[in-house]
C-alpha cells in the first residue's frame, strides 16, 4: 500500500489566510486531491505543509450572469457538469468535463486542480521502485529525458482536459498571492516545458474561471473529442478542442482550435482561423485543416497508444469535430463518451 508522507494540514477558512500560508516555505495546495494525494503517495511531489482550500465558500460557487459565466477553482467537476446553465451555454465544456476520469473521481476532483494538473508521461507516472530501477527522469531529479534522450527538455504531456476547450472558448483565470491579484487569458497560464508547465507562480491561487458570454452556445458553436483506450477513468491521449463564430449566413467570422495531450501544453492550431474566417466550413476546408494539425501535432512516446497512430488519429478528430460543428453528417467514429449527469 503506497501511503503519504509526514505532512501538515492547514485549512484556512479565508483566501487570504490560505495565500498567506502559502508563501511560507515548502507548501502546496490541494482541493480535491486527486492529483496531489496520488503523486505525494508515489513520491513525485513533495511538502511540508498541504493547505486545503476547500474551507473557503466563496471558491466553489458558479454564477451564471448575463454576461460572463464565473466558476470558483474548488467547484467540483461533478457540479460543473450538473449546472443546467454551464450545459446549455457551454455544451462541448461540459462534454469535456464529463469525460474526466469516473463519477467518484469527479464528486471530489475540481475545476481548478484539472486547470493545474501535473503533466504525465509513461516513464514518470509510475512507483518510486520502478522510477529508481531505469534511474529517475528529468522530472523528478534525474538528468535525461527517457522519451527523447538527447533532449534537453522534459516532453511530459498536458493532462487537462477542461484547459483545451476553455482556451478555445477564451476563458480567463484569476491568481491571488499574498502580495495581490491578477487576471491572464487561460492560454497565457501554460508553458510548452514538461516541469515547468504554468505560468502561475508557486505562490499563486488559482481562484476563479470566467467565461465570457461571447463564447456560449448562442454566439458561438464548439465541439470537444477525446482520444483514450477506454470509454472512461482513462486520462487523454489525444483531444481536439474548436470554438467556431459565424454571421447569420452562417460564415466564419472567427475560429480557435487547441490539441490536447500532444504536448507540454494545450497546443493552438492558429492556422483554422485563416482558412475558415470568411467562408463556409466545407469539406474541403475541412480536410485541410486536418492536414495541418496533423503536421503540428508531433505526440512523443510518453503515454498509451504509438506516437504515429496518434498524430494520425489528429487528423480524424480533427475532421470529426469541424464536421459536427457544421452539422454534417457523422462519420463512422463516434466519440467514446457521453455527457451523463449524475
Amino acid at each position: 500500500m503506497l501511503r503519504l508522507p509526514p505532512i501538515r494540514i492547514e485549512a484556512p477558512d479565508t483566501l487570504q489566510d490560505a495565500a498567506q500560508l502559502l508563501s511560507n516555505g515548502n507548501t502546496r495546495l490541494v482541493a480535491g486531491g486527486t492529483d496531489l494525494w496520488p503523486n505525494m503517495k508515489r513520491r513525485h511531489q513533495q511538502a511540508d505543509t498541504v493547505v486545503s482550500l476547500m474551507s473557503i465558500p466563496e471558491l466553489d460557487v458558479i454564477d451564471n450572469g448575463k454576461t460572463n459565466t464565473r466558476i470558483g477553482a474548488t467547484a467540483t467537476l461533478a457540479d460543473v457538469i450538473r449546472d443546467d446553465e454551464v450545459r446549455r451555454r457551454f455544451p462541448a465544456f461540459a462534454k469535456a468535463v464529463a469525460s474526466i476520469s469516473s463519477p467518484p473521481l469527479r464528486n471530489m476532483g475540481t475545476i481548478g486542480g484539472n486547470l493545474c494538473v501535473d503533466t504525465r508521461c509513461t516513464y514518470y507516472n509510475q512507483t518510486e521502485e520502478w522510477r529508481r530501477s531505469i534511474d529517475y527522469c528529468l522530472k523528478e531529479e534525474g538528468q535525461i529525458c527517457w522519451v527523447a534522450t538527447k533532449s534537453p527538455r522534459c516532453w511530459a504531456h498536458t493532462a487537462s482536459d477542461s484547459a483545451p476547450i476553455l482556451c478555445a472558448l477564451d476563458a480567463r483565470v484569476t491568481l491571488v498571492s499574498s502580495t495581490g491579484e491578477r487576471e491572464l487569458p487561460l492560454k497565457d497560464m501554460y508553458v510548452d516545458d514538461g516541469i515547468d508547465y504554468l505560468a502561475k507562480r508557486a505562490d499563486e491561487i488559482l481562484t476563479e474561471l470566467t467565461i465570457p458570454a461571447a463564447s456560449d452556445d448562442s454566439q458561438c458553436r464548439s465541439a470537444f473529442w477525446k482520444l483514450r483506450r477506454r470509454g472512461s477513468i482513462d486520462f487523454s491521449t489525444m483531444s481536439v478542442a474548436v470554438a467556431v463564430w459565424t454571421d447569420d449566413s452562417d460564415v466564419v467570422t472567427r475560429a480557435t482550435m487547441y490539441l490536447g495531450a500532444v504536448g507540454a501544453a494545450p497546443m493552438p492550431v492558429a492556422e483554422v482561423d485563416a482558412v475558415l474566417v470568411g467562408n463556409k466550413i466545407s469539406k474541403d476546408r475541412i480536410a485541410e485543416i486536418a492536414h495541418v494539425a496533423h503536421q503540428i501535432a508531433r505526440p512523443m512516446d510518453n503515454t498509451d497508444f504509438t506516437a504515429s497512430w496518434r498524430g494520425k488519429m489528429t487528423e480524424q478528430y480533427v475532421t470529426a469535430a469541424l464536421r459536427e460543428i457544421a452539422g454534417m453528417p457523422p462519420l463512422h467514429m463516434q466519440p467514446r463518451h457521453r455527457l451523463r449527469v449524475i
